[in-house]
């Protein structure tokens, strides 16, 4: 019994136990099996790739594909009818240009380029305040007339002639027994040389005055000043004479404000600024 019994498990233990030859191939293919294990990882895993070319290739098929659909959109657009604008909420109308006659002046052919101050200039000056007494109602002064404010008429003329004064009006008024107020505009033939008379007077005014004066508010810089004189003018035989002046611009036409205080006394510069303003909204 014994006998038997063993017979089977010598067969099993010989069926089941390797030889030596193959204990060899284990071995051998069980040291092997760490580097194979890191083989196939590292096949798995790949090898490391540069992602430049990759994002080219993206951004290259991404701008090909935005372009197409654009070229698309302008190819349906092309044959669709055009979309026809809403109507205007105001109808313009052209007035259809008339032939010459006895009605036709420069105002009216330049009738879309016309401005106020191209009309009668002297409609454009202040009036005199309540209770005032016009000493010169507004009107026109001929420029010979006005060169005779200069200390030389005959270079004061030549100076304004070079500077391109095209027309000059004036109105003034006295209020009670010591003040009296000019009022002068002068028209030059384009908003440059306005410009530089207007500069080079403010130049004047402010030697004049001695002081630096004050700016009129709501007027760009520059473009207009007062001045109240620092000390009043005495000779002997007249009582003092402190004068206040305004120097502005409004485009082509300069503004010139003249103020005497007949006493010597001051003159506040809120006066002027006024003046000058309600002068410049004229205008």
């Amino acid at each position: 019994m014994e006998h038997e019994q063993t017979i089977p498990e010598q067969r099993k233990e010989a069926e089941t136990s390797p030889d030596s030859d193959t204990r060899d191939q284990l071995s051998t293919s069980d040291a092997a099996e760490p580097d194979a294990e890191v083989e196939a990882a590292a096949d798995a895993v790949g090898p490391r790739r540069r992602r430049g070319r990759t994002t080219l290739l993206i951004a290259g098929a991404a701008a090909l594909g935005v372009l197409a659909g654009t070229v698309t959109g302008y190819a349906i657009q092309y044959d669709r009818e055009p979309t026809p604008l809403p109507p205007l909420a105001q109808t313009v109308v052209t007035p259809k240009a008339l032939a010459p006659d006895a009605t036709t002046s420069n105002k009216t052919i330049n009738a879309n380029r016309w401005h106020k101050t191209d009309d009668d200039l002297a409609k454009l000056l202040i009036e005199a305040p309540k209770g005032a007494k016009v000493v010169d109602g507004a009107g026109y002064e001929s420029l010979d007339w006005f060169a005779t404010n200069y200390e030389s008429p005959g270079e004061g003329l030549h100076h304004i002639l070079d500077d391109d004064l095209r027309r000059v009006v004036s109105t003034s008024w006295s209020e009670g027994e010591d003040i009296e107020v000019e009022v002068r505009l002068l028209q030059f033939r384009d908003r440059r040389t306005a410009e530089y008379n207007q500069r080079h007077q403010t130049t004047y005014r402010q030697e004049e005055a001695a002081n630096a004066g004050a700016a009129i508010p709501g007027v760009a810089d520059g473009a207009g000043h007062v001045w109240v004189a620092s000390k009043a003018e005495e000779k002997p035989g007249y009582h003092p004479l402190r004068v206040g002046t305004a120097e502005a611009r409004r485009g082509d036409v300069v503004v010139e404000i003249f103020y005497y205080e007949k006493r010597g006394r001051n003159i506040a510069e809120d006066v002027l600024i006024d003046l000058a303003k309600r002068q410049l909204e004229r205008l």
